[in-house]
């Protein structure tokens, strides 16, 4: 069983902006990235590049 980990940094999703399905499971540091996330990821529903927004935290 893992462990939580304690300090800045979050567990949060990467949604697709096209067909809206989450692909993605990363984390940042929320001291240093304040705003939210928004990457050009490959989509494997779509099948080509498209933007990635941070969707929710996860734990």
């Amino acid at each position: 069983m893992a462990k939580k980990k304690k300090g800045a940094r979050v567990l949060f999703g990467l949604q697709c902006s096209v067909c809206k399905s989450q692909n993605y499971v990363t984390e940042r540091n929320k001291i240093n990235t304040i705003d939210k996330l928004d990457l050009t990821k490959y989509c494997s529903v779509c099948k080509k590049h498209t933007p990635h927004k941070e969707m929710k935290k996860l734990h």
